[in-house]
């Protein structure tokens, strides 16, 4: 029995994650939930299905409202009056970190965005394996997420990086060559500049292959979210950057490979259900038999791969640029990104603008040459001295001058 602790409980990796234990309530216990608060209905739902002893919201006016709607929930399903124990509800801005760091086998991180840092490293200091789907806190963190990590305790969710440590399982570390990233292209592969700039919200939104929350749906249009990728693969598998090479790959059934210096090339491939790699993240390094749908091998069938166009779309040439600077670069990166996307929603910037943005802040920071550049945050702090107050000022500094930029933009 492993006791899990859910972070993100109502988004698509939380959901999918209750979904996959509660097939198997012999093997997983749910102890904590956590949740921002948008959506209390769903939230008082995960509760009474999983019985948790603690339950973390981010936003403090959600308590009373997740209280009357876990009575209102109960009553509902019929249940008399003391016929289930409420949980203990913490609520604030640190209260899901707090909750990663209690007593529990396996926590797993679905917060979007860098708000999951916190979490990421109270897990690690707990000495807890973190089943990590949150990978902007390890971009933004970068050493101070590794060197907090023992050898084994971070376990990758995102498909592609799942893939990356199945694969390496096939030879030794100092076999590999390189290793492969595969991305679908999103909904534009294959426009051109010209023809993306007059993309709306909603075209953005729609994923051909996935189903995922709002940020990393755009972020998977502009391929930001590639771009977040390759520095995670890049920290994850200790690998240089140039070493880590995307390839679009449209069916999203091959989701990475690692090609060995013999010339043999090993690939994960399944049809695309994040249960897999969240099945894997609960249980590694062991397998949970049936986690999802394997490939049809009886049908006919076609997987294409073909070169990504860093021209039209730049966003992992700008992370490679973050990368190799280190320190509070990332966090710029990340940051500036996630202020865009809410600009690109509320209608403040076009599609191209996004990663336009994203470079135009992330280059102010590296050379030094901001507008507001005696800010806390400005300008980059490299990897050997970087705290995690630095990675925040620096966060913030990034969203707080994109916000300038877009806003003079509209």
């Amino acid at each position: 029995m492993r006791d899990v602790v859910i972070l993100g409980s109502t988004g698509s990796i939380g959901t999918q994650a209750l979904e996959v234990i509660d097939e198997r309530r012999d093997q997983f216990r749910v102890v904590g939930l956590a949740a921002g608060g948008g959506n209390i209905p769903l939230l008082a739902e995960q509760i009474l299905d999983h019985r948790p002893a603690v339950v973390a919201v981010s936003k403090p006016t959600a308590v009373q409202d997740l209280q009357l709607a876990l009575y209102a929930e109960a009553k509902r399903r019929g249940w008399n009056a003391g016929e289930t124990t409420l949980p203990v509800i913490w609520a604030g801005p640190e209260a899901a970190t707090r909750l990663a760091g209690e007593p529990c086998d396996v926590v797993l991180n679905g917060i979007t965005g860098a708000a999951g840092l916190g979490a990421t490293l109270a897990t690690l200091r707990a000495g807890t394996t973190l089943a990590l789907a949150n990978k902007e806190s390890l971009v933004i963190g970068g050493r101070l997420v590794t060197e907090a990590a023992a050898e084994g305790q971070i376990v990758a969710v995102d498909s592609e990086h799942s893939a990356i440590a199945q694969c390496l399982r096939a030879g030794r570390r100092d076999e590999v060559r390189r290793v492969i990233v595969t991305a679908s292209g999103g909904p534009f592969r294959g426009w051109t500049r010209e023809q993306m700039a007059d993309v709306t919200p909603e075209q953005a939104s729609n994923h051909p292959t996935w189903n995922m929350g709002r940020v990393i749906t755009i972020n998977s249009a502009t391929l930001v979210n590639k771009a977040l990728e390759v520095l995670e693969a890049a920290l994850l598998y200790d690998l240089d950057l140039d070493d880590i090479e995307p390839v679009v790959h449209p069916q999203s059934v091959v989701h990475s490979m690692v090609e060995f210096h013999d010339g043999s090339t090993m690939a994960q491939c399944s049809p695309p259900d994040m249960k897999l790699p969240i099945a894997l993240g609960l249980t590694w390094p062991d397998r949970l038999a049936d986690a999802a749908y394997p490939c049809d091998w009886t049908k006919a069938t076609q997987w294409t791969f073909e070169p990504l166009d860093h021209a039209d779309f730049p966003a992992i040439t700008l992370a490679k640029q973050a990368g190799r600077a280190g320190g509070t670069a990332p966090a710029v990166f990340n940051a500036a990104n996630e202020a865009c996307v809410d600009a690109f929603c509320e209608g403040r910037i076009g599609f191209l603008d996004i990663v336009d943005t994203i470079g135009a802040v992330l280059a102010e920071h590296l050379t030094g040459d901001q507008v507001s550049g005696a800010d806390i945050g400005s300008r980059l702090i490299g990897p050997d001295r970087v705290t995690v107050d630095d990675v925040l000022a620096a966060d913030r500094w990034a969203r707080d001058r994109a916000e300038e930029l877009t806003r003079s933009e509209s």
